[in-house]
């Protein structure tokens, strides 16, 4: 029987998702990262089919998301604490494995990482930090942090909103960005399993970042079938059940 528990990760809340007889077991770990205004509830598909092929399986809520809202904060508040929750979803993984390692829960230091839009944002700057990462799968995320942050920053412009931030803050932005930046940095894959999904008609995260970079990353890999890119023609800024089956079945081979 697949179960599903509530539990926190040194404060942060998550939800585990385990077959209830190999809950104290050393076993696969799969963590997977929500998108914006998301939380960690919206993932339990991919969560739930993962477990059944004897994952464990982590969904952490994001800084202010689910059980980390913050009622006080507007919806233009939260637009410009992204990249705040990002670098906070960085600092979350490393606990949560360290909480991992602590209860001896992960088999074979088999740990993979995934997550949807803003998650899959996390999940490639992850891969610039964290050798330990075996695995990776990135849903329509971009690979590109800086290129993004451009990108938001200039459909904000657009729009006439003043941007609660100087130019220096911004520069700094950037310069941060860089730090995690993976599409600069190819050399860190060091040819771990990587997946990509995205719809070529997604107007939130541009397809290019992800498309290209698999293009271009491709000639890290000595074995290209360690890093595939699954487009789906058409589709916008969701997550199909075919998009999560593939993920699902392609972590099983690799991780």
């Amino acid at each position: 029987m697949i179960s599903i528990y509530r539990e926190k990760f040194n404060d942060i809340p998550g939800l585990v998702i385990v077959e209830d007889e190999k809950r104290e077991k050393p076993l696969p770990v799969f963590t997977y990262f929500h998108g914006f205004t998301s939380a960690k509830e919206h993932n339990l598909p991919q969560a739930y089919l993962l477990a059944e092929k004897g994952y464990r399986v982590i969904l952490p809520d994001s800084l202010y998301h689910g059980d980390r809202e913050e009622e006080q904060l507007t919806k233009r508040e939260l637009n410009f604490k992204f990249w705040d929750i990002v670098n906070q979803n960085l600092k979350d993984l490393k606990d949560i494995k360290s909480e991992l390692d602590r209860q001896n829960l992960i088999k074979d230091h088999r740990f993979g990482v995934g997550g949807t839009s803003m998650g899959g944002v996390t999940t490639s700057a992850a891969l610039t930090i964290y050798p330990w990462i075996q695995a990776a799968a990135v849903m329509m995320g971009s690979p590109k942090p800086v290129e993004f942050a451009q990108k938001l920053i200039k459909d904000v412009e657009m729009t006439g909103i003043e941007l609660p931030l100087s130019k220096e803050e911004l520069d700094y932005l950037y310069d941060s960005l860089g730090a995690v930046d993976l599409s600069v940095q190819m050399d860190k894959l060091q040819e771990r399993p990587l997946f990509f999904w995205h719809g070529d008609a997604d107007p939130v995260v541009p397809y290019e970042h992800s498309y290209d970079f698999y293009n271009q990353a491709i000639e890290y890999y000595k074995n290209p079938e360690n890093i595939r890119f699954l487009r789906e023609v058409g589709r916008d800024h969701k997550v199909s059940r075919f998009a999560i089956k593939e993920m699902v079945n392609w972590i099983e081979i690799v991780l």
